[in-house]
């Protein structure tokens, strides 16, 4: 028999309960079932899939490393299966956009002002998800913005215009002091690098004139970086606008190719609403390019 449609989501909830609880008893609770009722289920789902998917002990629960694997996957399909159900009850009555860092930057509050006048009976929710895709591979957004590459075969998409790229520095620094700074001088500085979602790489620069880098996984521990004085950032102006801290002073740069912004989303059954944001952020990006 095929082992796919014997598996459950309640199953695969009932996993995801014991992880995020931390035990049986506080997942039964979670669940609204009897802890029996939890050990039979996550019983089934690893005789299911034939491996362990948990180690217990008295006091506490920890994954396996196939567990971890089957608690990612359980995790999206869980959210697909939500999705689903949702699309279905609300009929497309919410618009959920996600994005990586920095949304639209200075075009983020003008387009949610002018979605909610020309569209009022569909709701837009911004998602932040630190992910490649915003949040579009993992299910938890409808349209996402991305500012790194895409897979062409596997997204739709659109170029919605581009953004010059500025450098983040310390506010003490003293290059706080100019005006703009030209990308070859930042080769003398340790560039901190997010190279999961951030839009920076080594070929900004020629290979044999590269800055050090140093690695971070997300824009708080980037911004952080920055703010110690022991790294500079190079971003797009979008950040500028929707990370604004106190200790951080951003400056363009000059000779740094532009960084273009495109909209993805999923090429099968697009939510209705798709091309009408698209439509409305091409406007508001062409708008910029004419001031």
């Amino acid at each position: 028999m095929n082992r796919t449609s014997e598996l459950e989501l309640r199953q695969l909830r009932c996993l995801v309960a014991i992880v995020d609880t931390g035990s049986f008893t506080d997942a039964a609770l979670e669940l609204g079932v009897s802890q029996a009722s939890v050990s039979r289920t996550l019983r089934s789902l690893e005789q299911l899939l034939g491996v362990r998917l948990l180690h217990r002990t008295s006091r506490t629960v920890s994954t396996t490393t196939a567990g971890v694997e089957v608690l990612v996957r359980a995790r999206q399909l869980l959210a697909e299966a939500d999705n689903l159900v949702r699309a279905a009850t609300t009929g497309h009555t919410r618009l959920r956009l996600g994005h990586a860092w920095a949304s639209l930057g200075r075009h983020t509050t003008e387009f949610q002002r002018r979605w909610a006048e020309r569209h009022p009976d569909i709701e837009l929710q911004l998602i932040r998800h630190n992910s490649p895709t915003g949040g579009l591979a993992e299910g938890v957004c409808d349209l996402a913005i991305v500012r790194t590459a895409v897979d062409r075969h596997r997204y739709a998409r659109t170029v919605l215009g581009d953004e010059r790229r500025c450098l983040a520095l310390a506010s003490d620094d003293p290059w706080a002091k100019r005006r703009s700074i030209r990308l070859e001088d930042v080769r003398q500085r340790t560039v901190v690098v997010d190279r999961r979602t951030g839009t920076t790489t080594l070929d900004l620069w020629p290979a044999d004139a590269r800055p050090a880098i140093e690695y971070t996984q997300d824009i708080d521990d980037w911004l952080a970086a920055i703010a110690g004085g022991r790294c500079v950032g190079v971003t797009p102006e979008a950040t500028s606008t929707q990370y604004r801290r106190v200790g951080i002073t951003y400056r363009p740069l000059r000779d740094a190719a532009p960084v273009p912004v495109q909209l993805i989303w999923q090429p099968h059954d697009p939510h209705p609403a798709t091309h009408a944001a698209a439509a409305l952020l091409t406007d508001l990006y062409r708008e910029r390019r004419r001031r």
